[in-house]
């Protein structure tokens, strides 16, 4: 008997991911957002066996190099160098660690805070509801990237800072999604039956409500993805969050400012690699909202 439920329930779990799929192949955006960013993903992990230099290595013999299909090129710095003799290639690979591990991590923090405090003002509302909606009201007020300054003033200058400025401006996003889900689901026939079969406060809240809430908040994770490594590009830039030397890209920005004119190379390559990864995200974005909301599913 236990076999046949394992077997029916191995069947239904693949049927889903088929229909997930389904959907989210619709959107030819969607799959190649997805495809560039597995191989961002992939040059991350092996960062270190395919950057040909030390990231940080100054070269003083090839200061401002251009790109190798210029005149003055070299194959063996293949997009140049910045104005200490730095492997631009090199220190894009390695930036691309700090950009993703970036994201990871403010996600996570947003994202389980997020569900925490929504599903407690949505399951009990009342005052409790009222005092955290109106903290996020209050954060929301303010405009993202300001806050997160401030934030970081306070905190100190540094990639960990930056992280923990990020993910409390992009929490108030998770809390509302999360409290607005469980609004709707919290007087259900099943939790009310879960209700009545004795399950507690945080069964109900975790087990029983949370799996039915997951679907906006997949798709708000995979936009807020994008928001942190614009952010801390931003921040990089600023010189409020990760500190030179480390090669993460919005630092690397703020320190070819002054090169923009006479060595073009400096400031593209960081940026387009900030708009590629920002934009193949997105991309990832409309195609799970697409995947994942029954009302944009086509029959």
């Amino acid at each position: 008997m236990s076999d046949t439920i394992n077997e029916v329930s191995r069947q239904s779990t693949k049927a889903v991911l088929k229909e997930f799929w389904y959907y989210f192949s619709e959107n030819r955006g969607a799959v190649i957002g997805l495809c560039v960013f597995l191989t961002l993903v992939a040059i991350a992990l092996l960062a270190p066996l395919l950057a040909p230099h030390e990231a940080n290595h100054q070269y003083r013999d090839a200061l401002l190099l251009p790109p190798f299909w210029e005149d003055g090129g070299s194959t063996t710095y293949m997009l140049g160098t910045d104005a200490v003799g730095r492997d631009i290639l090199s220190r894009l690979i390695m930036g691309s660690r700090f950009s993703l591990f970036v994201g990871v991590v403010v996600v996570t923090i947003a994202l389980t805070g997020g569900i925490v405090l929504g599903l407690i003002a949505g399951f009990y509302g009342g005052r409790t509801d009222t005092i955290i909606m109106r903290v996020m009201d209050v954060i929301l007020a303010f405009p993202s990237l300001l806050l997160a300054l401030v934030l970081v003033a306070v905190l100190g200058p540094g990639l960990v800072n930056a992280m923990i400025a990020i993910a409390i401006v992009l929490q108030p996003h998770f809390v509302r999604l999360t409290r607005a889900a469980v609004m709707a689901e919290r007087e259900r026939e099943y939790v009310v039956a879960a209700r009545v079969a004795g399950a507690g406060s945080l069964r109900l809240m975790f087990l029983t409500i949370l799996p039915n809430c997951t679907a906006p908040l997949i798709v708000q994770a995979t936009l807020s993805f994008s928001n942190a490594i614009l952010d801390a590009a931003a921040l990089g830039f600023l010189g409020m969050g990760a500190q030179p030397p480390t090669p993460e890209w919005g630092t690397m920005l703020a320190e070819a400012r002054e090169f923009i004119l006479r060595a073009w190379w400096v400031v593209t390559f960081p940026g387009i690699s900030i708009l590629v990864t920002v934009l193949a995200i997105n991309l990832i974005g409309d195609g799970l909202r697409d995947a994942l909301d029954p009302k944009l599913k086509r029959s």
